[in-house]
């Protein structure tokens, strides 16, 4: 008996042997596959050999300095304070829907119900004719200070400095305001989703240490919410970005797809226009997106992002 058998006992079962795995086959996957690669030729053929793109006149127009100008200051910069307006309005809103006040939750309803209910080209296309409300211009002073006066028998009025409304209410001064209100009201909602998401007990132990409702919310509320909202403040950016497309209905005159246009009606070009208009929304946008991955890495640390543990692998098996 050799000394292996010995050592193991009579009744112990044997160990099974090495399995022989088949991997499963997957012949829909390679049809798929074969499909998708005569697609990808298709496209890459119509895209080369079919005049109708004129790839010359496409990138000639976006080299021009106007469509440029337009690209920087209509697309770019336009989006940047629509999205400063509508995520500090947004989270002031969305403060405002949580208070106990009903006075201040109500007022942050119907603004979110407004803005929310409006289409933003009609929206953008009012803002532009706002003006006419205003004939004498925008007035800042004591309200109903001409009522007061009369009231008193005096002459005169009580107004400190007055603002154009027909240049307030056009070009990107317009498209800026009518934008960010807009997105004030969908942030109001992603920042109330992120507020609530952080657990109670958190700004119970901060007000416990003495810190007041407004450091809670700076400090320990909103740095956790982050988590929750920036992945659709990214996503509301990048539509964002592509919105800004819809100033020609205020008109605003320095925008990119305005310019682009104007080019194309000049020579007669419509497709290619939509196509450099493209190349220019899908360069910005895929820089937006790789943005939105870090910043979503960052604020997602801690919370699941890394890899799961491998289990233990229990305790004799496999082994001698």
């Amino acid at each position: 008996m050799s000394t292996e058998t010995e050592a193991r006992p009579q009744d112990a079962p044997e160990r099974p042997g090495a399995i022989d795995a088949v991997p499963v086959r997957h012949p829909g996957r390679w049809v798929a596959i074969a499909v998708i690669a005569v697609l990808v030729a298709m496209l890459v053929h119509l895209l080369v050999t079919n005049k109708a793109f004129d790839w010359s006149f496409v990138f000639e127009a976006m080299n021009q300095q106007p469509v440029i100008n337009g690209f920087l200051k209509g697309t770019l910069l336009v989006t940047a304070l629509s999205m400063i307006v509508g995520v500090g309005g947004g989270v002031v809103l969305a403060v405002m829907r949580l208070s106990d006040n009903p006075i201040l939750s109500g007022v942050a309803w119907v603004f979110t119900w407004f803005f929310r209910s409006i289409p933003r080209y009609i929206l953008l296309f009012t803002m532009g004719t706002l003006g006419i409300l205003f004939p004498q211009g925008i007035q800042f002073g004591i309200p109903f200070d001409w009522k007061i006066i009369d009231w008193l028998g005096m002459s005169g009025d009580w107004r400190f400095f007055s603002l154009d409304a027909n240049q307030v209410f056009t070009g990107i001064v317009a498209g800026v305001i009518g934008l960010g209100l807009s997105e004030a009201a969908y942030m109001a909602e992603i920042a109330r989703a992120g507020i609530l998401s952080v657990d109670r007990g958190q700004a119970e132990a901060a007000e416990a240490l003495g810190m007041s409702n407004g450091k809670v919310m700076r400090r320990v509320v909103l740095p956790q919410a982050m988590r929750v909202i920036v992945p659709p403040t990214g996503n509301e950016t990048i539509a964002m970005l592509k919105d800004t497309s819809l100033l020609l209905a205020v008109p605003v005159i320095g925008e990119l797809f305005y310019q682009l246009q104007s080019i194309g009606s000049t020579f007669y070009k419509t497709f290619p226009i939509a196509v450099a208009a493209t190349l220019f929304y899908l360069a910005a946008t895929s820089v937006l997106m790789v943005g939105q991955y870090f910043l979503e890495r960052h604020f997602g640390r801690g919370f699941g992002t890394g890899k799961a543990p491998r289990a233990a692998r229990p305790a004799g098996a496999g082994g001698a």
